[in-house]
């Protein structure tokens, strides 16, 4: 599935089971929301802390949360992501083609 595609069935769901979309706001509140559900799984899955017994483990579910309210978000702000994540590459590309390579930080 291309992210147009991930775009377009996104809005074919809300249409049709979502009734609509929950306003800006409310999806930005909820993406929130995503993220930390998904910093609490990384948290204790490669952190120090550890999972209370039948807590989910798997980031999986969360992280496909996030991309669902992120892709709501942009179908509602008229942003192509498809479009967005290109000019995204070039302006990291263009900033940071030599800026990791030459990190000490990042080399063994």
């Amino acid at each position: 599935m291309t992210i147009k595609e991930a775009q377009q069935q996104v809005d074919a769901w809300i249409r049709e089971y979502g009734v609509r979309y929950f306003s800006e706001l409310t999806n930005m509140a909820v993406l929130t929301e995503e993220v930390g559900e998904l910093a609490r799984i990384m948290s204790r899955k490669y952190g120090d802390q550890s999972f209370k017994e039948g807590e989910n483990q798997d980031p999986s579910e969360e992280m496909a949360d996030v991309l669902w309210v992120l892709i709501c978000l942009a179908n509602q702000t008229g942003v192509d992501l498809t479009e967005a994540l290109q000019k995204n590459f070039e302006k990291k590309t263009k900033r940071d083609k030599d800026r990791h390579k030459n990190n000490p930080k990042l080399t063994p």
